[in-house]
């Protein structure tokens, strides 16, 4: 029985550079590093309780998943962050340089505040960040 989501594997060209965005601008607790010789892999982990599995899908065969599909086929979109308040996150990470694909949150599932980071500012990956508002967790 699959009782929860254990971690994703992002593939970085600096790991300390990404070490560093999760820790400081992300403000992700940081467990350490680890060489793993048998993969010949070095390996950072940050811990984070709770979390979800989204399976996105174009509705109506339209907007930027369709694109998605059509361009990848599948797999891993996209990396979501839980914020307690996100316009100070917008605003902290758009002064360190950040790029987001939009100008400010919009709404999302479960009526979430949700923007998008554009995956350049994070070595290629796709990183949503989301506000829940009353209710929802």
């Amino acid at each position: 029985m699959i009782v929860a989501l254990d971690h994703i594997a992002i593939a970085v060209p600096d790991l300390d550079k990404a070490i560093k965005r999760f820790m400081e601008d992300f403000g992700l607790k940081y467990e350490g590093k680890e060489d793993v010789p048998a993969a010949k892999t070095s390996t950072a982990f940050f811990p984070l309780p709770e979390t979800s599995i989204e399976l996105v899908h174009p509705l109506n065969g339209e907007g930027p998943i369709a694109g998605y599909l059509e361009k990848k086929g599948g797999g891993m979109h996209h990396l979501c962050f839980r914020s307690d308040d996100i316009e100070a996150d917008v605003a902290r990470l758009k002064d360190k340089g950040y790029q987001f694909l939009s100008d400010a949150p919009t709404i999302g599932a479960h009526n979430c505040k949700v923007i998008f980071i554009h995956p350049k500012s994070c070595d290629g990956v796709l990183i949503e960040l989301n506000e829940p508002q009353e209710g929802h967790h």
